[in-house]
Parts: structure tokens; C-alpha cells; sequence
């Protein structure tokens, strides 16, 4: 079955519904899933259908796009057609805390992770092991003041060798530079603990316990040129009390993390998140 995603955003108006039907109909097409949201702060309207095209049918991604394109002019849409059998390529930067690379590694082997991974990049060691137990490249890229632009192109140069559509920091604790950020908006996830911004800097953890926090959390998000300001994809918390040590804190909080970071790259992967200004719509 050769079947497509479509998502959409545009103000909201009449007919919008109707005539993405009616285009899909007079292409014989097959609607397997649709969702959508009318978001009344902001007068946007979003929707994503999944539909497959008939038995023996010649229409190409790009065809597809090129005879849109009148009903996306008329409604003023951002639009993308998306190949649902092509898995996205995602690149996952580390640095010296390897729990969520372990995490996203392991449900991608599994097959619970609809992407391909062809390259981990870091800027230490530690980790190039486990990538090679999973037969992924690894490029050990040492950063520091003076060679963080260098860096940041090499690291270019492994996203445009691989084609990579995603990438993820998988507890990358290195800032992107403004400029980096700006080539790539929407297509960077970053996972970080939700007390921000209450508890920055060193040691979040040991910082709640101290205060004595009786939740902790994670947040995914996309990265913007704005530190830890992005557009929110998934977040969840964990309940903890006072018996809990700090190490132990730190155990469930990192538990937290893989599984918010896990949801996100899935969803995005899936083609199920659509930018909403500093917000963003999931498709569940």
C-alpha cells in the first residue's frame, strides 16, 4: 500500500475540511486517519489525514504536491506530504549522560521507534561502545570556546552526508549556537528536566531534593535560538515523598526523561506535530 500523510495549518475559515476531501476523492485516494484542531487564541486551523492512494496509481509525492497546490493557495496553507513508508533519519548527540541514548537506541532496535538512526555524535567517549554494540557510527567531536564553530560545521557536514532529517539531543549538555538553530527549525528535539527554570544549572536533582519537591518531571521540545524556550511536544511528571535519596531522585527523574523523549521523537517521527507559533498541536 503506498499511503501518505498530509498536515496542514492555515487560518481558520469555512470549507477547509471539505475541499482537502474533495481533492483526495477526485484522486481516488483513501482516508485511513484524520484529526483536527481549531485553536480559537489564535484563529489557525490544523488537520492531518493519512491516506492511501489506489491499487496501480502513478501519482508521485511531488505530483501530489504540484495538484494541491491550487487548495492550499486558496485557504493560504503550510502544507507537507509525507511517504508514511519512509522512516525519517535521525542523528542523536550525547554527551556524558547515556540514559536516554540507551533508551532510544533500544526501542529503535525493538521496532518501536519508526526511524533509522545513522549516526550518534558526541563530544566525549564514553558512549562509542554501546553505539557500536548497535552498529551505529559514531563521531567523537570535542567542542570547546575556540573550536565551537568548527564543530558545529562539522557537525553539518554528518547531517548532510546522512541525509538527516531529525536531529535529537539526547542530553547534549552543549548550548547550539543562535545560528545553527535558525537552519534548523522544528527539526531539533531536546529533553531536559521540567524544573526549569526554578532549578538551573548543576546537579537539578539534588537541588529538589533540598527543597524538598514532591513531583519531578521531564520536557521535550523543539530547540529554538532561545535556550529551553522552544515550542513544548510532550511532558510528563513522577511523584516522589522524603524517603527518596538523591541518587534515587535522580533514578526516577532520568526514568521520566527517556519516556517523554521516547513519546516526542515518535510522534515527530509519525508526522503528528505541527508547529503552533511558540506552541505545538500532537496528533494523538
Amino acid at each position: 500500500m503506498r499511503d501518505y500523510i498530509l498536515t496542514i495549518s492555515c487560518p481558520d475559515t469555512t470549507g477547509i475540511v471539505y475541499n482537502v476531501s474533495k481533492f483526495l476523492f477526485d484522486q481516488q485516494c483513501n482516508i485511513l486517519d484524520s484529526a483536527q484542531f481549531g485553536d480559537e487564541s489564535t484563529n489557525l486551523f490544523f488537520l492531518r489525514v493519512h491516506f492511501a492512494l489506489p491499487d496501480g496509481a502513478t501519482l508521485t509525492q511531488a505530483a501530489l504536491g504540484e495538484q494541491f497546490e491550487p487548495v492550499a493557495r486558496q485557504f493560504s496553507m503550510t502544507y507537507q506530504f509525507n511517504d508514511a513508508r519512509v522512516k525519517p533519519r535521525v542523528l542523536l548527540m550525547v554527551s556524558k549522560f547515556g540514559h536516554c541514548l540507551n533508551d532510544l537506541l533500544f526501542r529503535w532496535k525493538s521496532g518501536n521507534l519508526p526511524c533509522d538512526i545513522p549516526a550518534i555524535v558526541s563530544n566525549h567517549q564514553d558512549f562509542a561502545l554501546l553505539a557500536a554494540s548497535y552498529g551505529v557510527p559514531f563521531y567523537h567531536l570535542p567542542v570547546n570556546q575556540q573550536n565551537k564553530g568548527l564543530q558545529e560545521t562539522q557537525i553539518r557536514q554528518i547531517m548532510e552526508r546522512e541525509r538527516i532529517d531529525l536531529m535529537v539531543l539526547a542530553r547534549y549538555m552543549q548550548i547550539l549556537s543562535p545560528e545553527f538553530c535558525a537552519e534548523l527549525p522544528g527539526r531539533i528535539i531536546n529533553i531536559h528536566h521540567s524544573f526549569l527554570p526554578s532549578f538551573k544549572g548543576a546537579k537539578p536533582y539534588q537541588q529538589a531534593f533540598d527543597r524538598g519537591v514532591k513531583l519531578i518531571g521531564a520536557t521535550a521540545h523543539y530547540v529554538t535560538s532561545d535556550l529551553d524556550e522552544g515550542p513544548i511536544i510532550e511532558q510528563d511528571v513522577a511523584r516522589v515523598d522524603h524517603s527518596l535519596t538523591p541518587e534515587e531522585l535522580t533514578s526516577r527523574g532520568r526514568d521520566t526523561e527517556c519516556m517523554v523523549l521516547a513519546r516526542a521523537v515518535k510522534w515527530h517521527c509519525e508526522h503528528r506535530v505541527v508547529l503552533n507559533g511558540h506552541k505545538t498541536v500532537v496528533f494523538q
